[in-house]
Order: C-alpha cells, then sequence, then structure tokens
C-alpha cells in the first residue's frame, strides 16, 4: 500500500510518502518537507506563534493534497515536542483538523523513543544484541534500550537543539560562561536517567539518529549523504570532543560552511554537539553508528505490523 506519514516536527515538518507492506522495507515514494523550526517560534508564554501556526496549516493542506495526488491509501500524522509541550498546542491541531480533516496524533516522548527504537532494530537486525538509540530533536533527546524490539527503557528529556538554543545559547557566536552552563545543565539531566538505562546491562551496539546526529557525524569525517543510505557511518567520540570546542567558537555561518551542515540548522548545531557529547561521555560510548531509519520510519513499520495482525 502506498502510505503517507506526515511529521510535525520541532525542526522541520515533513511529508514522506512511501510504498510499504508488512515484511518488507518501506520503499520512499515521494517527499515534501520545510524546515519551519517550530521550537523557535514559542513565545514567551509558551504558544506556538501566529506566524507558525499559519505555515503550519498551510504545508498540512498541500502535504494532504499531494498524498491525494500520489495515490496514498491512509495518510498518519502525528506531532512532536513542540506541540506537545505548547500552551496552544491543542488549538493548534484543532484547527489543522477543521482545515483539513487530519486528525494529527501527538506521540509522548517515550512513544518517540519507542518507535524510533523499533527503526533501530529493523535496520541493524537481531544479530546485533542488546541496542543503545539515542535521538536529538528539535525539542528534545529520546533515549531507549533494550534486547528486543520493544525497548526496555524509553526516556524523553527536554534536551533538543532548537529547545536549548533557544532558551540558553544567545549571541552568536554565546558566551562561554552560557556554553558552560548549559554543559551543567545537560550533563545534570542525563545523568538523572543512567539508573534506568543500564539496569539491563551494557549495550552490544550504540545507534544514532536525526539529523544532528548525521550533521555531527559528517562535520567530523563521515561519508557524504550522496554516497546512499547503505554506506556505513559512525561518530566517533574521540572526535566529537575535538569538534566542540571548534563549533563554540564559530558563528552560525561559519558553521554552515562545514561539511553537510544545512544553513538553517547550523545555529543549533552547537547545542546539539553538547548533547550528544554529554550522553557519549556519560554513557561510555566510544562510538556511536548512524541510522537512517528513525522515526518516521518507526511509525510505518509499526502500523504495517498492526496490518498484518
Amino acid at each position: 500500500m502506498r502510505l503517507g506519514v506526515l511529521d510535525l516536527g520541532s525542526n522541520t515538518v515533513h511529508l514522506l510518502l512511501v510504498d510499504a507492506h508488512h515484511g518488507a522495507a518501506p520503499l520512499p515514494a515521494s517527499k515534501l518537507k520545510m524546515p519551519l523550526r517550530l521550537s523557535e517560534h514559542i513565545t514567551a508564554d509558551g504558544r506556538v506563534d501566529d506566524a507558525a501556526v499559519k505555515a503550519l496549516v498551510e504545508f498540512v493542506e498541500r502535504g494532504q493534497q499531494l498524498a491525494e495526488d500520489m495515490g496514498a491509501t491512509e495518510v498518519m500524522a502525528f506531532a512532536t515536542s513542540a506541540i506537545r509541550g505548547a500552551v496552544n498546542g491543542q488549538e493548534v491541531l484543532d484547527l489543522i483538523l477543521a482545515r483539513t480533516g487530519l486528525e494529527v496524533a501527538v506521540l509522548s516522548g517515550e512513544d518517540e523513543a519507542r518507535m524510533t527504537f523499533l527503526a533501530v532494530r529493523r535496520w541493524f537486525g537481531w544479530s546485533s544484541g542488546r541496542i543503545l538509540a539515542l535521538d536529538i530533536g528539535g525539542g528534545s533527546l529520546e533515549i531507549a534500550v533494550g534486547s528486543d524490539e520493544e525497548p526496555d527503557v524509553a526516556v524523553s528529556l527536554p534536551l533538543g537543539a532548537g529547545r536549548l538554543t533557544r532558551d540558553h545559547l544567545r549571541g552568536d557566536p554565546p558566551s562561554a560562561d552560557a556554553i558552560r552552563a548549559l554543559r551543567r545543565q545537560v550533563r545534570a539531566s542525563i545523568a538523572d536517567v543512567l539508573g534506568q538505562l543500564r539496569r539491563g546491562g551494557e549495550p552490544r551496539l550504540a545507534v544514532a539518529t536525526s539529523k544532528t546526529f548525521k550533521q555531527l557525524a559528517r562535520a567530523c569525517g563521515a561519508a557524504p549523504a550522496t554516497e546512499g543510505i547503505h554506506v556505513p557511518r559512525v561518530l566517533k567520540a574521540a572526535d566529537l570532543h575535538h569538534v566542540v570546542p571548534r563549533l563554540a567558537g564559530m558563528t552560525a555561518a561559519q558553521r554552515a560552511e562545514l561539511p553537510g551542515v544545512s544553513e538553517g540548522r547550523a545555529a543549533q548545531l552547537l547545542a546539539g554537539a553538547i548533547v550528544a557529547e554529554a550522553a557519549m561521555d556519560l554513557l561510555d560510548l566510544d562510538e556511536l553508528a548512524i541510522c537512517p531509519w528513525a522515526l518516521r520510519e518507526g511509525i510505518i513499520l509499526d502500523r504495517m505490523d498492526g496490518l498484518a495482525r
């Protein structure tokens, strides 16, 4: 079946159309995306601002039309951290429903972690053993660990790259004091969940998903996206330790000149790097394998599993 997945993420709003059936890898058919940066459009009183709401509704309308034109039989829509935490999040979803007839599910942070973990497990397979999966989004950090397709532990922390940049890293580049304070906060937050994550034993494979990790890996020397999704890519802790101080001294424009770093995400790359470095240090990870599949693919795989039952 041709299936549409509409992801109202904290960084990018994204429609992915795939041809999928149970027991097979979903094959991309078409896509539409917009770097809306919802996590940067939260007002002081915690609302998604009017401009972002207007752009979001218009994107959903365009995405719905594309899905119809391309023959999709179903469109699944979901929202993550930015909408989940916004004071007017439900109002935004009600407006989308009124304008398009499309009902958007709000995923909990734990659901994000679980679905991403499913995608990682299917990509790397059972031979990988116990897996630890990390995903840095615009609004939150998801961590999941387990030996099966359902993780033993799935946690979500408010440590997204967009959120942290907006709230803590003002200035271009930000001050050394601001960076140090953020580093302390991030490490304390991750340290609070270490006991849960380690309860079942050490992972055999540590994996990272999300654009932030992909861009950090590329900046540290991983193969470019043009070489395809099946080329193995890793992010090494030693390389990341070298890159973080460089990022701290750069302006956003200078970061955008690094290999694989997009102009739209350059401003928040430092915050993402601080989170990635803290997670790798506190979890004693020498390297992370980069997985091309993430939350959207997990949603698709879960849906195909449900239809087969």
